[in-house]
């Protein structure tokens, strides 16, 4: 079974949710938590623990022999991306940053041999097992690179391959391809907003999302105090959601951020909030106690 932790807007908190709901429930279910916002992972942060079995993630890119290329420049004018450019000779020079790895220019050159396979290291994927009963896996993409859908698929993938009974995916922030891959296959997706209104806009946005993918979605709410949660809840109806839970802003939630400790592990009334949230999740899951 898969589950999704998302939200259209960023830093309204789903992190947070993910690994509180991740500690809860794997009292209950063999789990796995994919860390797919990988651009910007932060759950190894927030449960204090360092990222550990890395792998690289390699893409393909075209390497030019130019002892056997004919400078048709076939390859340049099939390149969607603008990534293969060409002197005026048309000898083909590559940017790197450019390129999808989409091969086409491989494909389409009329010389066998004029352009080689050959790859570079984009980001890695990492598999960390917590003090919480259940195992951290992380995409990271390297700074500077562009292209995040291919460490989504990885790191997905890599999770995929361990043994689980639950997988539980952290997002990236918005609706973009991304979000999309690494929602796909859900059982359920918890969508984490805040009532501003730029919350309530981006709610909206992961509401469509979960209703073209036909997700049963949640939403969570954060920093319920701070803003218009009645706006929130006659959103979520209009696309058959429901609100249910409400986080209000907590100095005890930002306490278990700097000391990387799961703040529904402490004594504290907001730890109810997330128990209470892993209880009904368990349930609809067919895994309560």
């Amino acid at each position: 079974m898969q589950i999704a932790v998302s939200g259209g807007k960023g830093g309204t908190g789903k992190s947070t949710v993910a690994i509180n709901l991740a500690v809860e429930l794997a009292r209950r279910f063999k789990l796995v938590l994919a860390d797919l916002d990988v651009e910007a992972p932060n759950d190894h942060l927030l449960l204090g623990v360092e990222l550990a079995s890395e792998e690289p993630v390699n893409q393909f890119m075209p390497k030019f022999d130019y002892s056997k290329c004919t400078k048709c420049r076939k390859c340049a004018e099939v390149c969607e991306e603008h990534a293969i450019i060409t002197l005026k000779d048309g000898t083909p020079f590559l940017m790197p940053n450019l390129c999808s790895g989409c091969r086409a220019c491989e494909i389409v050159c009329p010389v066998p041999g004029a352009i080689l396979e050959a790859f570079r290291v984009i980001g890695h994927t990492y598999v960390t097992e917590t003090p919480y009963g259940f195992t951290l896996v992380t995409g990271k993409l390297r700074e500077g690179e562009e292209r995040s859908m291919p460490l989504v698929v990885e790191a997905k993938k890599r999770a995929r391959n361990l043994d689980y009974e639950l997988l539980m995916v952290d997002t990236a922030a918005g609706t973009g391809n991304t979000v999309s891959k690494a929602i796909e296959g859900s059982k359920l997706l918890i969508a984490v907003t805040e009532p501003t209104p730029l919350g309530i806009h981006d709610t909206e946005l992961i509401l469509k999302l979960g209703k073209l993918m036909k997700l049963k979605t949640w939403v969570v709410v954060n920093r319920s105090d701070l803003g218009d949660v009645e706006k929130v809840r006659e959103i979520a109806e209009s696309y058959g959601a429901e609100v249910v839970a409400e986080i209000p802003y907590s100095e005890n939630i930002v306490r278990s951020y700097v000391s990387g400790r799961p703040v529904v592990l402490e004594n504290v009334p907001e730890a109810k909030i997330f128990r209470e949230l892993a209880e009904k999740v368990a349930d609809f899951l067919g895994g309560g106690e």
